[in-house]
């Protein structure tokens, strides 16, 4: 097809088309105007809304994060004190919401994946009382979770003199919840270094193995090498360690408080515990409709052929429906991590709670809700890139 904007009449002259009729130059103009007046749209809103900020004496700059923050953190990760500045407090909370975000991924799809299949169960009191979880929790509030969950449970939790002992030992009072918990000894370090490289190794091993079987058909037992990899590396750090590199941190009752062992506050309990249970319930309906998906004919195959009932489901059924169950998995986890900020109403101080905090000190709204925003922006693209990764390598490739 000619790309020349000309015509050709019934006694075979050429005409060219005037360009107040030619499609193509109506087309590149109608998008030039559109340029120029969304560009100049959203330049007249820049300059009237930094008018409007320095008329009312809102400064727009990030200067103040280099001032003394002045202000406390509960049970902060990193070392915290009020005379740090603000942008280590803003730090701090978003570190807190990264633990929160990630602990709740992690156990929301573990609990989701098994009450997704518990739903599909032929057990007829397993599928119900699956059903009643996942309908229970999908219709309601998640704020309403959150209090339900803080304040009629870890807040009627007994006091530290009468606290509930279960086996670990585990204590639960109202202080929050206190955990045996194993921690780094002065010699553990060339442990912690050996496990983390038998880690990367495995991991490696793993993917390459698996690659060379895909593309050989030949069996590499990438399963069992990369374990006993896995395995391997710890064990040697361990007996090569002079001392133990580990030891056991028991929480043990001293004056008016538990000391030693692993913390975990109310309002950071009832936080994951809430969204946790929250998320898993619609992980769970992605999940049951991953596996519905799956054509039924895979199901007998895979028995005809002898495999045994957890063989078929985690061999076939699973692979295949995680190519229907990731896309709508990545919505969950995004929601997940923006529900993270309703801990604000249960005292959790994470990024969106210092924030607030950071504008009554020192009222600079507008940064410190860009920089909010980007946090939680730049969150949901990493989940969304890397899931979005890994959905692309388990999709079926046509040839």
């Amino acid at each position: 097809m000619s790309s020349d904007p000309s015509t050709t009449t019934a006694s075979g002259v050429t005409e060219r088309i005037p360009i107040w009729r030619d499609e193509r130059a109506l087309r590149i103009a109608a998008q030039v105007v559109s340029a120029v007046l969304i560009i100049g749209a959203l330049i007249w809103i820049g300059v009237n809304f930094r008018d409007s900020a320095d008329s009312r004496g809102m400064s727009l700059t990030f200067e103040f994060l280099n001032l003394p923050a002045e202000f406390p953190i509960s049970d902060p990760i990193l070392p915290y004190d009020p005379s740090k500045s603000f942008g280590y407090a803003f730090g701090v909370g978003l570190i807190k919401t990264l633990i929160v975000a990630v602990s709740g991924i992690i156990f929301a799809t573990i609990l989701g994946t098994l009450i997704g299949i518990a739903r599909l169960s032929d057990n007829w009191l397993l599928s119900k009382l699956a059903l009643i979880y996942i309908e229970f929790h999908r219709n309601i509030p998640l704020l309403v979770l959150l209090f339900l969950w803080y304040f009629p449970v870890f807040t009627s939790l007994p006091k530290v003199e009468e606290a509930i002992i279960w086996p670990g030992p585990i204590y639960l009072t109202q202080r929050g919840i206190y955990l045996t918990w194993p921690r780094l000894t002065e010699v553990g370090d060339l442990w912690l270094i050996l496990t983390i490289v038998g880690i990367v190794l495995s991991i490696t091993t793993f993917f390459i193995l698996r690659r060379i079987r895909e593309r050989t058909g030949r069996e590499t037992y990438f399963g069992l090498i990369s374990i006993v990899i896995l395995l391997f590396f710890p064990v040697i750090g361990w007996l090569i360690t002079p001392g133990s590199p580990l030891q056991l941190d028991v929480p043990y009752l001293s004056g008016f408080n538990f000391e030693g062992g692993l913390r975990l506050t109310p309002e950071f309990a009832a936080l994951l515990i809430g969204l946790t249970m929250y998320t898993a319930a619609f992980i769970a309906e992605v999940v049951r409709a991953g596996i519905q998906a799956v054509h039924r004919g895979q199901m007998e195959a895979a028995r005809a052929v002898g495999l045994k009932p957890f063989q078929v489901l985690g061999l076939v059924i699973i692979p295949q429906a995680l190519r229907v169950i990731i896309p709508p998995l990545i919505s969950q986890y995004l929601n997940l991590t923006k529900n993270s900020s309703l801990a604000f109403f249960i005292g959790y101080q994470e990024v969106f709670s210092v924030g607030k905090i950071a504008i009554n000190q020192a009222g600079r709204a507008i940064p410190v809700f860009a920089m909010v925003m980007a946090s939680y922006l730049a969150m949901s693209l990493l989940t969304s890139l890397i899931l979005n990764i890994y959905n692309r390598r388990i999709q079926f490739v046509e040839k």
